[in-house]
């Protein structure tokens, strides 16, 4: 089996549209939620997300590319282009038949649908894009990708719910692992907040209320915490076997050692009140990474701020670490992020990866009146350092799909 290497990180995200400012963002404790101002919210329930700021689609692809895709695609091709290009990845040297792509979303092209319904009510089916479908669908981000890169290798869009980027980050380190792959760019994208879905997930009542003060809306763990706030973005790494990087000189950030993943098979938006599904996909990505609860250093937590998610969570953790389960330190980036649903998974593997290299983790901010049920190390309002070597990243979906990733702070030993 092949060691399976992170070399390349690319992200879109509330907390900035570059690793650095994202990372320094993240360990300063800054919320990345504010008042939506992209449609007009004065009807709505609920009026804040985490948007991504400061991302013009023509400047960076140029109108007509801009125009071809769906903002989901433009936030996954932005952050796939970054993370090539950090990894300096040498396409016109290496295979591309054994370069792939592995992108997924949880909602897809949302806006692209509802304007060309609006079109089709208001004109008539003539006016409907004949692109709406190769826009819209769920693999059009990895398509994208793929096209561009010319990548030739396995392409998969998977479509977890919100356990997208551990799903595609776990998935994509298999088959580099069992040599079918030498290159995969995985991670997840999503561009969810709009109109339809503000309303439903607000009908539905997950979302937080807290609209006059945006910045301590997400807030997991805490007892007054009120629902969830929806976020968009990217996140994207470059996955490498570790024979295929070095051979080049890439620099490597960390590494992939396990992956696992299991369905709850209990509810279609509840998580299990024990955490038997999240349970499970820990253990399994332990077991995958040959190792034990008591190497792990810290828990980058799914923790969407709602009472039954983060409680079930909780509950997980403590089943799978025992009596260490209070001296892990455990950090919920959504606190500053929002739920970037699709994109999640991605964004937080490369927290992660930050986090085991600079021996730093960022906060759960906003946990200011702790529930007395969800009593671990959260690291409270402030980062803190401390000597990490593994770390264990979770997401978690509607319809009970878990997901699992171990990273590790790399070494040649």
């Amino acid at each position: 089996m092949h060691r399976v290497v992170i070399t390349g990180r690319g992200i879109a995200s509330p907390l900035g549209n570059e690793v650095d400012e994202f990372w320094s963002n993240l360990k300063k404790g800054v919320s990345g939620i504010t008042t939506i101002d992209s449609f007009d919210v004065s009807q709505f329930g609920t009026r804040i997300a985490g948007l991504v700021r400061n991302f013009d689609s023509e400047e960076l692809f140029g109108r007509k590319e801009a125009r071809k895709m769906d903002r989901f695609c433009q936030f996954g091709l932005y952050a796939a282009k970054q993370a090539v290009h950090d990894a300096e990845l040498p396409l016109d040297k290496i295979d591309l038949e054994r370069l792939g792509v592995y992108v997924g979303t949880g909602i897809g092209g949302i806006q692209t649908l509802t304007d060309n319904y609006d079109a089709f009510l208001k004109r008539g089916p003539g006016r409907v894009s004949p692109s709406l479908v190769p826009m819209m669908i769920s693999n059009m981000a990895a398509s994208q990708i793929s096209i561009h890169f010319g990548a030739k290798g396995p392409t998969l869009s998977p479509v977890t719910a919100c356990s997208i980027g551990n799903t595609a980050i776990g998935e994509a380190f298999r088959l580099i692992r069992y040599g079918e792959a030498d290159v995969i760019i995985a991670g997840g994208t999503e561009a969810a907040i709009h109109p339809i879905s503000l309303a439903s997930f607000g009908n539905a009542t997950a979302l937080s209320k807290r609209n006059d003060d945006p910045k301590t809306a997400s807030r997991p763990f805490d007892k007054d915490r009120d629902g969830f706030v929806m976020a968009e973005g990217a996140g994207i790494v470059v996955l490498e076997s570790l024979e295929h990087a070095m051979k080049r000189g890439a620099k490597i950030y960390g590494e992939v050692i396990g992956y696992g993943a299991s369905s709850d098979a209990y509810h279609v938006v509840a998580s299990h009140p024990q955490g038997d599904g999240a349970l499970l996909a820990m253990k399994r990505a332990l077991q995958s990474a040959s190792i034990d609860p008591l190497d792990i250093d810290v828990v980058s937590a799914h923790a969407t701020s709602t009472e039954v998610g983060d409680l079930a969570e909780t509950n997980a953790l403590k089943r799978l670490l025992g009596d260490q389960a209070t001296k892990v330190p455990i950090t919920a980036n959504k606190s500053m992020l929002g739920h970037m649903f699709g994109a999640a998974g991605g964004v937080e593997a490369i927290a992660l990866i930050e986090s085991l290299r600079e021996g730093i983790i960022p906060p759960t901010i906003n946990l200011n009146n702790a529930d007395m049920e969800c009593d671990l190390d959260y690291v409270p309002n402030h980062a803190r350092s401390a000597n990490l070597n593994v770390g264990l990243s979770n997401s978690f979906g509607f319809g009970g799909h878990n997901a699992a990733i171990v990273l590790k702070k790399f070494s040649e030993a």
